[in-house]
């Protein structure tokens, strides 16, 4: 699913985007955690990360275990450290409103497998 189907499905704001605008992101998973240690130990590459923390660690996180883009659940923002580290890393940031549980239901729904471990 690209990304900006799944922008539109949790009513998302994207906060970073990728740095190649022609090169849409893909993924075929998603993986909700605030636990960056079980994204580490099962979440899939090239997944979708639903989470609540707004810090870096996330973003560092995302970079170690190639996941593609990161949602921000409940209107979570994360802070200008945190947005200019995803840039470096080209990684996309999005935030909703939206509780996780909601999120992944709608994308489940859309088709979006669900990573677990």
């Amino acid at each position: 699913m690209r990304l900006e189907q799944i922008s539109e499905l949790v009513d998302a704001v994207v906060i970073t985007g990728t740095e190649e605008p022609d090169v849409p992101v893909e993924v075929e998973h998603c993986y909700i955690a605030d636990l960056m240690s079980d994204v580490l130990a099962f979440c899939p590459p090239d997944a979708l990360l639903i989470t609540g923390l707004t810090n870096t660690q996330v973003v560092r996180t995302a970079d170690v275990a190639d996941i593609k883009a990161v949602v921000f659940v409940q209107s979570k923002k994360p802070d200008h450290e945190t947005v200019a580290l995803a840039r470096k890393k080209q990684l996309p940031l999005l935030t909703t409103s939206l509780p996780g549980f909601e999120v992944c239901a709608r994308l489940h729904k859309a088709g979006l497998g669900m990573a677990g471990g």
